[in-house]
């Protein structure tokens, strides 16, 4: 049955656990067991002719054939190496660069222009994400360096900070989903590449005029959340960040401040020249280091403040990647979208689209990359929903959702650890609670009414 697919049961079992408050990576590590095992696979697998194959080779979870679940986890998360990387290295770069002072003076200066308006604030944050994504594509890398020295101005405008990480989350996913520039590009031509690949031959230009109703529709969660649901005032302590000068203090353009600023640019250039983030957040360490805004004698201290800050979500998201090679290594996702396929027959185009969005969605927040997804999803998708009797701007608009959908509201994808890293600097934001649920009702929920709209009316 579709309810026990191994996908499905894992998703289900993580984002329970989750909700239950079990910590992000061991509920992954359990849900990534649990996976295997609905799949058929040992836990772990003993070398034929050993004693430990002979005694314990025919127990429930072990076994002398095919792959071990730990053994997979552990072969996937090689993977997810250059992100956790790049995390680690970032949040070195954004401690250096806070206590520089520098985006302390870039907060007051903010502090100056939204006033005690708290709704410009969010706004502008998400005007600021947008642009991580297509005009600098520097990802979520802005993220540590910025949010944590406005959490004090935050604080003093009572913003409820679900609402920024919905802000920063659709500043993250919306342009890439919607414009075909920076990550965008990448994300349109994935699509159009898979699409041919499948038997539909598809332009960027071709999903381009049909994609910005994701973004638009992500668009009305944004405002429906912050306005609606976090738009009352909420009450935070005043905690002290390490590395990050408060909001009130009296900074000036000191020569750190300058080297920060010189670093600053290095690794924005060396982002755009290479599209590497551990090599950019590399560059800029270099030019900290260069410019004497770090001391050499600081390197500890700016090292042990970086793993302090993005640690953690680097190991999670190398457990993610493990996790999602046990779905893909046990075949749970294509036995997934076949089985679908099968219950789908006859059923109306309503129906139909909502169905295909529901399993974008379970597999995108199981593989947990919206980019990841597409290939998996098109080479069903194209055949089946032309079968269905959906027109292919229709397709391209379901695939494009479909990838979309799972990155809002996972535990372990960029677009809700990045928000989490920032603005849990000073311990008071809950990833699962604060991040996930509220990017979940303001973007897939919303992008689920807009696809399937769309889907039927396109058709």
């Amino acid at each position: 049955m579709l309810l026990f697919n191994p996908v499905v049961v894992s998703v289900l079992l993580l984002v329970v656990l989750c909700m239950f408050k079990l910590n992000v990576l061991l509920s992954l590590l359990v849900a990534g067991i649990v996976a295997g095992l609905t799949a058929g696979m040992p836990i772990w697998v003993f070398e034929q002719g050993t004693w430990q194959a002979n005694i314990l080779g025919s127990l429930p979870g072990f076994g002398t054939e095919g792959e071990g679940i730990i053994n997979t986890i552990i072969g996937g998360m090689g993977s997810m190496a250059e992100t956790a990387l790049a995390y680690i290295l970032i949040g070195m770069f954004a401690y250096a660069i806070g206590k520089s002072g520098l985006i302390t003076i870039l907060a007051q200066k903010i502090s100056k222009i939204v006033g005690k308006n708290k709704f410009y604030l969010i706004f502008l944050i998400a005007f600021i994400s947008i642009f991580s994504q297509n005009l600098l594509p520097v990802h979520i890398s802005f993220i540590p360096i910025l949010i944590p020295p406005l959490l004090g101005l935050m604080n003093k405008l009572k913003i409820d900070r679900r609402a920024v990480a919905s802000a920063l989350c659709f500043g993250l996913k919306a342009p890439y989903i919607s414009i075909p520039a920076g990550f965008g590009l990448i994300f349109h031509k994935i699509i159009a590449s898979n699409m041919t690949d499948a038997g539909m031959p598809t332009t960027v230009a071709e999903t381009q005029k049909v994609m910005w109703i994701g973004g638009l529709s992500m668009l009305v969660g944004l405002i429906f959340v912050v306005f609606a649901l976090y738009g009352k005032d909420r009450e935070y302590k005043d905690v002290e960040i390490p590395g990050v000068v408060p909001l009130d203090a009296e900074v000036h353009m000191t020569p750190q401040a300058w080297g920060a600023l010189v670093a600053a640019l290095a690794m924005l250039i060396a982002q755009i020249i290479t599209k590497s983030l551990p090599f950019s957040a590399l560059v800029g360490i270099i030019f900290l280091l260069i410019t004497r805004s770090i001391k050499w004698k600081e390197i500890d201290e700016m090292v042990n403040g970086g793993l302090d800050l993005m640690a953690f979500i680097a190991f999670v998201m190398l457990i993610a990647g493990g996790y999602a090679n046990v779905l893909n290594t046990s075949g749970a996702v294509v036995h997934l979208v076949n089985d679908t396929a099968v219950l789908m027959e006859g059923a109306s185009l309503v129906v139909s689209a909502i169905v295909l969005l529901a399993i974008g969605l379970v597999i995108t927040m199981g593989i947990g990359t919206s980019f990841g997804t597409i290939p998996v999803v098109a080479a069903i998708y194209v055949p089946l929903a032309q079968q269905l009797g959906f027109s292919k701007s229709a397709i391209i608009l379901l695939i494009g959702i479909a990838a979309a959908l799972g990155d809002a509201g996972s535990p372990a994808s960029d677009s809700t650890m990045g928000p989490t890293s920032g603005l849990n600097a000073d311990g008071q934001h809950d990833h699962i609670w604060d991040t996930c649920v509220p990017t979940f009702i303001a973007f897939d929920v919303f992008l689920v009414i807009g696809g399937v709209i769309g889907a039927v009316v396109l058709s």
